[in-house]
């Protein structure tokens, strides 16, 4: 490869996170590539694809090409970069991740990991989410599996071309527990919701309420038959590599809509 790669790295977690700089570490051992990492200085998680627009915000470098943005979100982090620091060339590649958790389904919407790819192939940059599924009463999590599927990965772009067309990114779930594991390309499976908050009282007692967490609970799409959906790609043990779209125009509702005005 006789030409210099930039990669972008941004996350959700923050800038401290394990996920975050095991994704650093990898990238940074493959040849001819310059890693630059702007990532959020606060945990952002589910923050979606937002913006920063009621304050201003700041750079503060942490480390050689290594900056955190002072509460921004991953959206923030990949919008100012490219204003400041990408003036003349954009990055090759932006890589957001890894994530504590998953990004399967729906809860892409809800994902600051997901937005931070959202917003690269905004602006045409070949986008990667990376997300580790894990059990979270293991404070740390492994990402040994995350860090070899994202380097295979970026070098298959790197040797070659983004697999996806202009505004897609490509969303990687990675199982837990596991060392080695096949890749399954699959689609964003339907998750089963509900409502999970926790009332509690401060010592004034005054109300607050936590969110809580919801078991990961799937069923797949209809009209999906022969295909596989990333949660049960996960479920059985596999990488689940699924294209994502920023068009959520449902095209199949727009005669119903035009019959019903």
């Amino acid at each position: 490869m006789d030409k210099k790669y930039t990669i972008l790295v941004t996350n959700d977690d923050g800038y401290e996170a394990k996920g975050l700089h095991s994704l650093v570490e990898v990238l940074r051992e493959l040849d001819g590539v310059e890693v630059v990492v702007v990532a959020p200085a606060n945990e952002k998680s589910a923050c979606g694809h937002s913006l920063t627009l009621t304050r201003p915000l700041r750079f503060v470098s942490v480390g050689d090409d290594f900056y955190k943005l002072d509460d921004g979100t991953p959206s923030d982090c990949v919008y100012l970069s490219l204003s400041t620091m990408f003036e003349e060339k954009k990055p090759d590649l932006l890589v957001s991740g890894i994530n504590r958790g998953s990004n399967m389904g729906e809860d892409i919407t809800y994902s600051g990991t997901a937005a931070g790819a959202m917003e690269g192939v905004l602006h045409d940059i070949p986008s990667i989410a990376i997300s580790q599924v894990m059990d979270f009463t293991n404070p740390d999590g492994d990402f040994t599996l995350a860090k070899k599927t994202i380097q295979k990965i970026a070098k298959k772009v790197m040797e070659g071309s983004f697999p996806l067309p202009p505004r897609e990114f490509l969303n990687i779930n990675i199982p837990p527990d596991c060392q080695d594991a096949p890749m399954r390309v699959t689609y964003a499976g339907h998750r089963h919701y509900a409502n999970d908050s926790h009332l509690h009282r401060n010592p004034r007692g005054e109300e607050y309420h936590w969110l809580g967490l919801h078991p990961l609970s799937f069923e797949p799409r209809k009209g999906k038959e022969g295909m596989l959906s990333d949660y049960e790609a996960i479920e059985q043990g596999c990488v689940s590599l699924t294209p994502i779209m920023l068009d959520m125009s449902a095209y199949n509702s727009m005669q119903r809509l035009s019959e019903w005005l």
